[in-house]
């Protein structure tokens, strides 16, 4: 599977949590036990945990970065559609070493194209853009 699917799943996960009182290591149980018979490799599950771990471990630093960032906006406006795959994004932009804040920025655009409303995928590319300025991220 590729890492773009990986990343798809975590989304779904990242999205769902905060429905079951952000038990997310229990999410990732459940996840593990239905999928343990589908195409997923040991690095999806790798990743999909890692992404979705270091997300809510780190839950209240992203979250301040998104608030910080966003302009005539309060993040509990923001669809949960769309904060999640911005979670998503700012998790792997500052925490996960392998993903280059480009591939996070455009994966991100990619995840609000197919699950986003008609304006999510340029609302979500300019909160991005605006964090790597202020965050000074390189890539």
């Amino acid at each position: 599977m590729s890492r773009k699917k990986a990343r798809d799943f975590a989304f779904k996960l990242i999205f769902e949590v905060p429905f079951f009182e952000n038990r997310y290591k229990d999410r990732l149980e459940n996840f593990y036990d239905i999928n343990k018979e589908s195409s997923l490799i040991e690095n999806d599950f790798k990743y999909i945990e890692s992404a979705v771990t270091m997300c809510f471990e780190n839950a209240e630093n992203i979250d301040k970065i998104l608030s910080d960032n966003l302009k005539n906006w309060t993040l509990d406006r923001i669809p949960n559609v769309a904060k999640a795959i911005l979670r998503l994004a700012v998790c792997e932009m500052m925490y996960i070493d392998d993903v280059p804040y480009q591939v996070a920025i455009n994966e991100a655009i990619e995840l609000a194209k197919t699950y986003g409303d008609d304006d999510a995928p340029a609302f979500i590319n300019g909160v991005l853009a605006s964090i790597v300025k202020s965050e000074k991220i390189e890539g």
